[in-house]
């Protein structure tokens, strides 16, 4: 299979949305847009519902996440002092791998932290 490459140009909003990501799903790649949209929330559901049931979830290349679940622990409440527990939680925690680690490293030494386009690979690499 041959990896295809597409890029994201600069982002209006400071964050990538999966509205954004689904554009480019219909856009660089050729699905409709009901499919695009779709896809990308069948992917978020599946990260999603896998964590809820407690499986990690490792996407190589890019990160693992993981739920982790914090012991309760005395709180206060800030505006009266009153101690408040705070009872044991799940929550969702991201480690990034050492690939995505590098390629951020990079883009700092050859001082673009404020890039404006993004490469990325699809499909075997």
């Amino acid at each position: 299979m041959n990896a295809a490459e597409f890029t994201l140009e600069a982002l209006e909003t400071p964050a990538l949305t999966k509205a954004h990501l689904a554009d480019l799903l219909f856009e660089q790649i050729g699905l409709n847009k009901r499919e695009s949209k779709d896809m990308v929330e069948a992917f978020f559901d599946l990260i999603a519902n896998s964590l809820i049931e407690g499986t990690d979830v490792k996407i190589s290349g890019f990160g693992n996440f993981q739920i982790r679940v914090k012991a309760p622990r005395p709180g206060r409440n800030p505006r009266t002092g009153e101690a408040i527990p705070i009872g044991e939680r799940r929550v969702a925690t991201f480690h990034a791998s050492a690939k995505l680690k590098e390629q951020i490293h990079g883009s700092i030494e050859q001082g673009g932290s404020g890039t404006s386009e993004v490469e990325w690979s699809l499909g075997a690499e």
